[in-house]
C-alpha cells in the first residue's frame, strides 16, 4: 500500500467523520451509537495536540484512514499512557492502511515520551486485533459484556504495548 501518512488538519474534519460514521452505524468497532458531523470532528481535532496527534492516511489525494492518540485517563499519573484508535475506509481495508497508521502513531508516541499505548478492541474485531498484535501489542485482558450495541452485549479486548 502506498499511502501518505500526515498530521490531520481542520480541513480533514468532514472526511474523518465520513470514514468514522459507517463504523458507528454498521459495526461494533466503536461503542458510539450516533453518527458525528464535521463540526463535532473539528471540535474533537481541536482537543488534540502534539503529544496526542491525529494522523490521516491518503492515497491519490483521497483520505483512506485516520488514527489518533488520546489521553488514557485524566489523573496526573496517567500522563505517559495513551489510547490508540484507528479507522480505515471500509473499501480500503486489508491494504495495510491500519498497519501504516499504527506504526506512525507508535513513532509519534515514542517521540512524545509516552511509555504505554493501550487499545480497546471489540472482541469480534479479529482484523484489528491482528493489526495490534502484528505491531507489538499484547492482549492483557478482556472486559466482559461492557458494550451494549445492536441489541447484544459486547466484550472488549484490552491490548497494550510498552514503548522502548
Amino acid at each position: 500500500m502506498k499511502a501518505l501518512v500526515r498530521d490531520a488538519t481542520p480541513a480533514d474534519a468532514a472526511a474523518i467523520a465520513d470514514i468514522y460514521n459507517p463504523y458507528v452505524t454498521g459495526s461494533s468497532a466503536t461503542f458510539d451509537t450516533r453518527p458525528v458531523d464535521a463540526e463535532e470532528r473539528l471540535e474533537w481535532l481541536a482537543g488534540h495536540d502534539v503529544r496526542h496527534p491525529v494522523l490521516v492516511a491518503e492515497s491519490d489525494g483521497m483520505m483512506i484512514g485516520w488514527g489518533s492518540l488520546t489521553r488514557w485517563a485524566s489523573r496526573p499519573a496517567w500522563h505517559r499512557t495513551v489510547e490508540v484508535s484507528i479507522y480505515v475506509d471500509p473499501s480500503r481495508r486489508r491494504e495495510g492502511v491500519g498497519t501504516a497508521l499504527m506504526e506512525a502513531l507508535l513513532d509519534r508516541a515514542c517521540e512524545a515520551g509516552h511509555h504505554t499505548v493501550i487499545g480497546q478492541i471489540v472482541a469480534d474485531n479479529e482484523s484489528s486485533i491482528a493489526v495490534a498484535e502484528r505491531t507489538g501489542f499484547e492482549r492483557v485482558g478482556v472486559l466482559r459484556e461492557v458494550g451494549d450495541k445492536f441489541g447484544r452485549y459486547l466484550d472488549l479486548v484490552l491490548v497494550q504495548r510498552i514503548l522502548p
